[in-house]
């Protein structure tokens, strides 16, 4: 009960409204978490001899160690450079154009679908801008016409 009775007058749920902290720019660009500081300092001097470790384990035919070692040696590629020959795209009809060549491309295997996605993707934003500056051309022709300043 008196637990209760002490409890009664401090804060309870959120502190802070949703949206607004005590804190709203949030942690300064480059502030790193106590935890890793830790480990930094533990390790730190200790690189060379827990690499010649995990090598040595590799070379005794730990799995893990040498997956380890791999991942170090050769990442997984995240992308490449791909080179597709592509229309000249100037109109939002230009992109359907780019379109059919990725997609010839991604059919004969000279990339890959994720390859064509992103491709797809970056056309995709270039029709949008195609058509946004057209709409602005456009709208600033009819305000033109009917006397409209900006």
């Amino acid at each position: 009960m008196a637990d209760a009775e002490n409890a009664a007058g401090k804060q309870r749920g959120r502190p802070f409204r949703k949206g607004s902290s005590g804190n709203p720019s949030g942690k300064a660009k480059g502030t790193r978490h106590k935890a890793t500081m830790a480990v930094e300092a533990l390790l730190e001097g200790e690189a060379e001899a827990l690499t010649r470790k995990c090598i040595d384990l590799a070379k005794a035919g730990d799995t893990t160690a040498l997956r380890l070692c791999m991942e170090r040696l050769a990442p997984a590629m995240k992308s490449r450079a791909v080179h597709l020959s592509m229309p000249s795209i100037e109109t939002a009809a230009d992109v359907l154009k780019a379109q059919s060549a990725a997609i010839g491309a991604m059919a004969s295997g000279e990339i890959t679908p994720d390859e064509a996605a992103t491709i797809a993707g970056v056309l995709e934003a270039k029709r949008k801008a195609i058509e946004t500056a057209d709409l602005e051309r456009r709208l600033t022709a009819i305000e033109a016409s009917v006397g409209v300043k900006r």
